[in-house]
């Protein structure tokens, strides 16, 4: 068995789009059959960024990330990570993924797994500064089998930290942990994005997000339909929302206003979700006792919702990067 030994952490610096990409994704494609889970994704993430990777649940996140890591092969289009092949840079330890469950071993303590699985590099960072840096080194001594799931997903981030890698693809890692749990994840993530990592990530939390991205990658039928950041996806998504303060306010008579799509009244405040948003302020200064008049964008979630449900155009260029550039 090969004998891990230290090196020194790698200095990084976040990318300006003029060198080599952390990833590069080219007219990806995945068919099973007569299905096609990606359909021709093209993407590209610069070194340093944080990017969230999020769709309806048959998308083809997971697809596109077992490409990404080399578990599957694509029908056609490319792979690579800082301009090597999956393999190569997993070999050379510069990508490393934590998953939603699997690869863990009840009966050994958290010390021993990480000890454990620092022997099969031949260049591994020490055992207590990745406990230390995945927030677990008071659990050390403690079974895998006794931690909870949140304890269990951070030691699994401290296995990807062992090799130092340049990119860590993180594929729904909170699943099933508790609002505590997610949150001391994410503050450990957090932490470690500060070295400049390129980390990129699926999950079913928007919060997660919009708290924790620089960059959002929406996926919908296996193509991208929006990518920027949390504010511009946020702008992509059709009308706004127009809050007043308005005592007594006819919800029927503000839902009949042109322009409006709903209304929602919450005690005196009201809420008109707006095509045309200027109009219905107008309506509101002129015609109304209305106050406190602000108005806002649609939250990730509604955003999310208009521009991945069926009646969205799947093919459509939403970008705002103009990432997913295809030609069909």
């Amino acid at each position: 068995m090969t004998r891990s030994t230290t090196t020194t952490p790698v200095a990084r610096t976040a990318g300006t789009g003029t060198g080599t990409p952390a990833v590069e994704l080219t007219g990806l494609t995945k068919t099973y059959g007569p299905v096609t889970a990606v359909d021709g994704l093209s993407l590209r993430v610069e070194p340093g960024e944080v990017v969230a990777f999020l769709g309806p649940n048959g998308a083809g996140k997971t697809t596109t990330i077992d490409m990404l890591l080399g578990l599957a092969r694509p029908t056609s289009g490319s792979v690579r990570v800082y301009g090597q092949s999956p393999e190569e840079a997993i070999g050379q330890g510069r990508i490393a993924a934590v998953m939603q469950t699997g690869g863990l071993l009840k009966d050994l303590t958290v010390a021993e797994t990480v000890r454990m699985t620092a022997t099969f590099f031949s260049h591994s960072r020490p055992v207590a500064e990745v406990l230390d840096r995945a927030g677990i080194t008071a659990i050390g001594d403690r079974r895998v089998g006794k931690c909870s799931g949140g304890q269990q997903q951070r030691l699994r981030f401290a296995l990807a930290l062992l090799s130092d890698p340049d990119l860590m693809v993180l594929d729904e890692p909170t699943t099933g942990m508790d609002v505590e749990g997610r949150r001391d994840f994410w503050t450990a993530i957090r932490e470690d994005a500060r070295s400049g990592r390129t980390i990129l990530f699926a999950t079913h939390y928007l919060e997660e997000a919009d708290a924790y991205a620089d960059r959002i990658v929406l996926v919908r039928q296996g193509r991208i339909v929006a990518d920027g950041t949390s504010a511009e996806i946020k702008n992509l998504a059709a009308g706004r929302v127009v809050r007043a303060t308005l005592p007594g306010a006819d919800q029927v008579r503000l839902a009949a206003l042109p322009g409006v799509d709903s209304v929602e009244v919450r005690g005196d405040t009201v809420l008109l979700h707006a095509s045309d948003s200027d109009a219905v302020a107008r309506h509101l200064l002129t015609a109304t006792s209305a106050r406190d008049l602000e108005i806002t964008s649609r939250n990730l979630e509604e955003a999310f919702l208009a521009l991945t449900t069926t009646g969205a155009p799947a093919g459509g260029d939403a970008s705002t990067r103009g990432t997913d550039r295809r030609t069909r």
